[in-house]
């Protein structure tokens, strides 16, 4: 692994939407994309109108066995933001699923990751925000996120 082209990034405070779509496009040119915190990347919006969001996508459709029908929805803050990533990227393609291979997403800060510098991007800071955010680790664990394991 090349450590030029190697992207570190903190995702405390990010917009959600923005920072995916800006990652997108750096995996699509080729980077290697590694981003911690990923439980502290904010959401746009009032606190229950997400929550309710999230969980209407983890609806059940019968009693009996309530995993055979619908999708199996991420429910850690780094799994979340994975999928929020792939969605916008063409993975039915071999290059949407090459530049998905190359990205790495951790909940806070692995020790072999500590000495590295890590970038922000300022056009995705939630201060540029005007109404209210809610941080991906209170969805996760609104959703049954149990915390990150020590």
């Amino acid at each position: 692994m090349s450590e030029d082209k190697t992207l570190y990034i903190d995702a405390t405070n990010q917009i959600l939407g923005r920072l995916s779509s800006i990652v997108a496009k750096k995996l699509l040119q080729g980077y290697r994309v590694v981003i911690v915190n990923a439980e502290k990347a904010v959401v746009s919006g009032k606190k229950l109108r997400v929550i309710q969001g999230y969980k209407l996508l983890e609806k059940v459709t019968t009693h009996y066995n309530p995993y055979k029908h619908g999708i199996r929805r991420p429910k850690s803050p780094h799994n979340i933001l994975k999928r929020t990533i792939r969605g916008m990227l063409p993975t039915d393609k071999a290059k949407g699923r090459t530049a998905y291979k190359h990205l790495r997403v951790y909940n806070g800060l692995p020790p072999e990751l500590s000495d590295k510098e890590f970038i922000r991007f300022e056009e995705a800071d939630a201060s540029r925000l005007a109404r209210e955010y809610i941080s991906l680790g209170e969805i996760a664990k609104t959703l049954g996120w149990k915390g990150v394991r020590k």
